[in-house]
């Protein structure tokens, strides 16, 4: 649904609180590591009691008259703030229509060939920027940075592959390639040409924007970090669309936020013949391909969790299942602690939505339930243990690692017409697919970055295709021809037949001194194997070569497709010696939190299942679990509590803000504890025995909310949460 919607909606159920006095945030106990910007959260609304999630940040979204007093409204209440807006659309009217630097810029709207402007809705279209843009950007960015933001987000750099046809992108066509514009559409170059031109001007725009904050961080003094919230390049390409992804840390950005959420990661593929929604799948290969790229280049990297998504249709039992898939495969990159715990969380606590699937159009949101009360409870849970993923003690329990699929930004490039990819994007699923689904967590590695040191490290075994994409340069062949000669083993899959094999790029230059039929000729000759070598495996130096003309996509399609492929990977394992194994299931310690998934359609045999205390985290209830089956289908989130003994940690788990704790499980024991309006607050304690006597703000909370494990000498709290807060004592005695 259109994101204007949402910021109306905001603006509408804000106004009665903004009449409001904000509570004092002196009267609050200081939050210890606040600074630390571990969770975050993004919005229009001003201040409002009902979605005060305690988070670190608030993003306040949109430039606008109203920033200034939202940024203030926020910041009174204790959060660090940042800014977001649209890159690639907005509430730009002023540079469409003149306002801005007195020339009209609607023909930087893209246009897809029937003359159609591309729309976010009305007149908020994607933009085909121009240089002027960014430097209309820059002004709204000043004025955030004024109003006190601490730093910018530019969200979505997106140009759909059916752009491409405006006067604008004409113009841009004619001086980037010094010729005149050809119609995307009408050969593979054509498209190709298209794509790499669209990834170049929001590559420039950005850049305008982040060389501006530098220098308005060079001249106040100020530290202001550049941030681009962007859709994972698995889903771009799979959605059709071109943005400049590996190239932002290049350009100048701090960092990312990895928007992948249940809207992109449900968009079906294909596995053993069969097109399903694969939604926890999909989550972990976007989550990956973003971590990655900041494992390489540098900066930092958010990962977005979305309790709901764009579509209202849906049931919340619908979103409940598919956040936790989401939210169980972000949780499977350790290298990641920070979080977006959730954007427009107005649309959460105050949205309605049905309580069963209905088709789009068949309703309107008025016309559903509120937030169901465990599912409150439960997302403000797992927020707050959010905040404590950074942990040092990492251990798998699942396939073999060290195993990775190399990706390139240029999956965006093959995706028009007269030769669009594989619909379902099996080039990459094709590859990658059959390796969770056995257990193994294999990484996107991101082509572009493999002439950076370090950017292999850790990869024993790396899967390459160049159908559905092609190496930007030459230049990455030689850092591969070094990895596989130091003995990695490279399995190479494809058949030379894609049609953008042709395109004019460095392989096929008629200036160059020799020219190739495809970039994987040129791959060959620097491994010092033939151009057509045969089917089968080829030593090069200390590591080695599988080379195997299969067509990925195609894979897909077999019932037993994915078999060549972990056939392929398990040969190549055993030619560096490296253990191969399967397993139905993933599972990661992350400190005393483990974070564990139970695969379908994956190797059979029985369910793993762990054994010990665990807190179900996926649970408004926080029982206490002894026995957990890993069953096909399955997401856990536990907190072990045996990993706790000995420490002096009294709150273990809380759907509420803790502050101000004061004691231990040995004494008397208060805290300060604040969340939304409405949600039922469950806290978790560890207790050395019955509490005496429960206060909230001095009034004895009743027997109903009280609730002693005598075995795990666990106390459970709950009682209805103030966005004020309020002072939780227990007495010992």
């Amino acid at each position: 649904m259109p994101r204007r919607f949402w910021i109306a909606l905001a603006l509408l159920l804000a106004t009665a609180s903004a009449r409001v006095s904000a509570q004092n945030p002196s009267t609050r106990p200081a939050d210890p590591g606040q600074k630390m910007e571990r969770t975050c959260f993004q919005t229009h609304a001003r201040w409002d009691g009902k979605i005060q999630l305690r988070s670190d940040v608030a993003v306040c979204y949109g430039i606008d008259s109203s920033l200034p007093e939202r940024i203030a409204q926020w910041k009174n209440q204790g959060y660090i703030t940042h800014l977001m807006t649209g890159v690639s659309w907005g509430e730009y009217q002023d540079y469409l229509y003149a306002r801005f630097d007195g020339v009209r810029h609607v023909d930087e709207a893209q246009t897809d060939r029937s003359g159609n402007v591309i729309s976010h809705g009305g007149d908020v279209y994607y933009m085909s920027p121009g240089e002027s843009f960014g430097k209309f950007l820059c002004l709204g960015v000043k004025r955030a940075m004024d109003a006190g933001a601490d730093a910018i987000h530019l969200e979505e750099p997106e140009f759909w592959v059916r752009g491409g046809y405006s006067a604008g992108f004409k113009r841009e066509w004619k001086a980037y390639y010094g010729e005149d514009w050809v119609a995307p559409h009408t050969s593979p170059d054509a498209q190709y040409r298209a794509s790499k031109l669209k990834y170049y001007l929001f590559g420039r725009a950005l850049k305008q924007v982040f060389d501006f904050v530098k220098a308005e961080n060079a001249r106040t003094g100020k530290h202001v970090k550049c941030y681009v919230p962007t859709h994972s390049l698995i889903n771009y390409a799979h959605w059709q669309i071109v943005s400049p992804e590996s190239s932002l840390i290049k350009v100048g950005a701090d960092g990312f936020i990895a928007q992948v959420w249940t809207g992109t990661a449900r968009t079906p593929n294909v596995y053993r013949g069969k097109r399903k929604e694969r939604t926890f799948e999909a989550a972990f290969f976007e989550y990956g391909a973003m971590m990655n790229v900041v494992k390489a280049n540098g900066g930092t990297v958010w990962f977005l969790n979305d309790p709901i998504e764009d579509n209202p249709n849906h049931s919340w039992d619908d979103y409940k299942t598919n956040w936790e898939s989401t939210l169980t495969a972000s949780l499977l990159w350790p290298q990641v602690w920070r979080y977006e715990v959730m954007p427009w969380p107005e649309r959460i606590f105050n949205g309605r939505y049905p309580r069963r699937e209905r088709r789009r159009g068949g309703g309107n949101q008025g016309e559903g339930i509120p937030l169901p009360k465990a599912y409150g409870t439960e997302l403000i849970t797992v927020i707050n243990a959010l905040n404590d993923m950074d942990q040092k003690e990492i251990a798998w329990n699942a396939g073999t690692r060290g195993i990775g699929v190399i990706v390139s930004d240029t999956m965006m490039f093959h995706r028009g017409d007269p030769t669009p990819s594989d619909s379902n994007f099996g080039s990459f699923y094709g590859l990658a697919l059959p390796l969770l689904k056995r257990g193994i967590p294999a990484e996107p590695v991101q082509l572009e970055n493999a002439t950076i040191k370090g950017a292999l490290d850790g990869q024993r075994v790396l899967l390459l295709t160049y159908e559905g994409m092609k190496p930007m340069s030459p230049d990455v062949h030689g850092a591969l021809v070094d990895w596989v000669k130091a003995g990695g083993a490279l399995v190479f899959l494809g058949d030379d037949s894609d049609p953008f094999n042709s395109v004019h790029e460095w392989w096929n230059d008629p200036r160059a001194a020799r020219k190739y039929k495809s970039p994987r000729e040129h791959l060959f000759e620097q491994l010092g194997l033939p151009a057509s070598p045969g089917a089968g495996l080829h030593r090069v130096g200390k590591g080695v070569v599988i080379h195997d003309p299969s067509s990925p996509a195609a894979l897909t399609y077999r019932p037993n497709g994915s078999d060549v492929v972990a056939r392929l990977v398990k040969q190549a394992c055993a030619a560096v010696s490296l253990p191969y194994s399967e397993t139905n299931h993933l599972a990661l310690r992350r400190g005393p939190y483990v974070i564990a998934a139970g695969l379908d359609e994956s190797i059979g045999g029985a369910n793993a299942t762990l054994r010990g205390r665990f807190l179900d985290l996926f649970d408004a209830a926080l029982p206490t679990l002894e026995s957990v089956s890993l069953a096909p289908g399955s997401r856990r989130f536990l907190l072990d509590l045996d990993r706790l003994e000995g420490t002096r940690q009294v709150v273990l788990a809380s759907a509420c803000k803790i502050l101000g704790l004061e004691g231990t499980r040995s004494s008397d024991v208060s805290f300060h504890a604040e969340a939304p309006d409405g949600i039922e607050a469950i806290v978790c304690l560890r207790l050395n025995a019955r509490p005496a006597r429960v206060t909230l703000d001095g009034v004895a909370l009743a027997e109903s909310g009280i609730a002693w494990d005598e075995a795990n000498h666990l106390l459970r709290l709950r009682f209805p949460n103030l966005s004020k807060g309020q002072r939780v004592q227990i007495r010992q005695k």
